[in-house]
């Protein structure tokens, strides 16, 4: 891979992640739009986050991180791909998020599916506790799907 200027997306193809046996080809093509997504707005300490939902009717949102140059500004990609589901829908309408993918690139050239931050976690099982959220495990370094609730033990439930 040859090195690209800095705070541009490598030059050469970043390595994909497989998708796992586990995956529905739903969720399959979430990874897939995350993952096309990043690589066409990639740019270190800037873009280095794309996430797709789909929400219960079936639709795909997409989000990218915006950093800040104060971080407390910085929106995170799985926000942006929330709020972007929210507004596609009448406010009457509960936000029903099924399924969430979010990837970064690693400096290896490669992606990752990432989970989600404290924050975010907080926000996906807020309004989809169910949601199921892809993540890659530490210690076997395998995606998997977890409910969104179970991202946060013991979360406090707020009612709306």
């Amino acid at each position: 891979m040859s090195a690209a200027p800095s705070g541009t997306a490598p030059t050469t193809a970043i390595a994909r992640v497989a998708v796992p046996a586990s995956m529905s080809d739903g969720d399959a093509e979430l990874l897939a739009l995350a993952q096309e997504l990043l690589a066409s707005v990639w740019r270190d300490g800037r873009h280095e986050v794309a996430s797709a939902v789909r929400t219960a009717d079936g639709a795909v949102h997409t989000g990218v991180h915006l950093e800040g140059s104060c971080r407390r500004s910085s929106i995170c990609a799985e926000g942006v791909a929330l709020g972007a589901a929210r507004g596609a829908y009448p406010g009457e309408r509960p936000l029903e998020v099924t399924s969430v993918v979010s990837v970064q690139i690693k400096p290896a050239g490669r992606f990752r599916v990432i989970a989600p931050c404290g924050v975010c976690r907080e926000l996906i099982s807020d309004y989809s506790p169910d949601a199921t959220v892809w993540i890659t495990t530490v210690e076997e370094n395998e995606v998997v799907p977890v409910r969104a609730l179970d991202l946060l033990p013991d979360k406090s439930r707020r009612a709306w």
